[in-house]
């Protein structure tokens, strides 16, 4: 199934003085919904299933440090809820009193965070691959940022994997942890590889995510702690899983007020997929 041909436009919102890239399809006037990607990816991951959402006004956004948008100042941790504070501010610039959200894996523990906190804000919540943020329970805190002092040692003086070129970099993305298609990577790379010069004066490529990115977070939230968010979403939830994608707790959906689940043939990347994504798209519209 081919892609709908259907253009966007580049957007830029400065938060707290910090650059933030998005994409936006559809008309101005469409209600607003807010898409949120996963971790290492960028706003990208839309580009299959975004065109297909022509009821709304989508406005993807690269998370920080992700894409075309500026990264955390130098050492500072990403921790998920500095997310929902850029994704709050960048709805209050968009001048929006209510709006949706769509997140896969990372960005739908965004979103679940900031629907539960603003429910007022949130008209409905679509989940892809995510039921809320990776969690450390309270026995192994202290193991957690044990870990995470240690990586932050040792990445202060790692460089980034750099390919020979720009092909390289887009396979390497296609046999990741989660693998996706070659058009998928393709369009992912494009926001998210650059090139330099190497020493010996060779052009070299590299996703330019920052390096900071895949260290663990000092501090996480705790199972319950989660349970208590998902139970304050007074929207209603459409959570999109793919059969061979990351298995979500029973536990987790079991909070929502008002959900419907729906699940497809597919990895945990299942809506950059063209088939896939036209099967979501009308899963959302129901």
């Amino acid at each position: 199934m081919a892609i709908k041909d259907y253009s966007c436009s580049e957007r830029k919102f400065i938060v707290d003085g910090r650059s933030f890239a998005a994409r936006q399809w559809g008309a101005d006037d469409a209600p607003l919904m807010l898409a949120l990607h996963g971790w290492l990816d960028n706003s990208a991951s839309f580009n299959a299933l975004a065109p297909l959402l022509d009821q709304y006004r989508i406005v993807a956004i690269d998370f920080a440090g992700h894409g075309l948008s500026d990264p955390r100042p130098e050492g500072m941790p990403y921790y998920v809820w500095d997310n929902v504070s850029d994704v709050l501010a960048i709805a209050e610039l968009l001048n929006v009193e209510r709006f949706g959200l769509l997140g896969h894996s990372m960005g739908a523990g965004v979103a679940v965070l900031l629907a539960a906190c603003y429910p007022q804000k949130v008209e409905n919540l679509f989940l892809i691959e995510g039921v809320g943020p990776v969690v450390t329970e309270a026995e192994a805190a202290p193991d957690q940022l044990y870990k995470a002092l240690q990586k932050r040692q040792r990445i202060r003086n790692r460089d980034v994997n750099t390919y020979e070129s720009y092909d390289e970099a887009v396979n390497a993305r296609c046999g990741g942890r989660w693998p996706v298609s070659r058009q998928a990577a393709g369009w992912l790379a494009d926001r998210g590889v650059s090139s330099r010069l190497s020493t010996e004066g060779a052009k070299e490529y590299f996703w330019h995510h920052d390096p900071w990115l895949v260290l663990p977070s000092p501090v996480r939230l705790t199972e319950e702690q989660v349970e208590y968010f998902l139970r304050k979403i007074t929207s209603p939830v459409t959570l999109v899983l793919g059969s061979d994608g990351i298995e979500q707790p029973v536990s987790r959906i079991a909070c929502f007020n008002e959900y419907q689940v729906f699940q497809f043939e597919g990895g945990h990347h299942l809506h950059l997929e063209a088939d896939t994504a036209q099967l979501i798209a009308e899963c959302l519209a129901e």
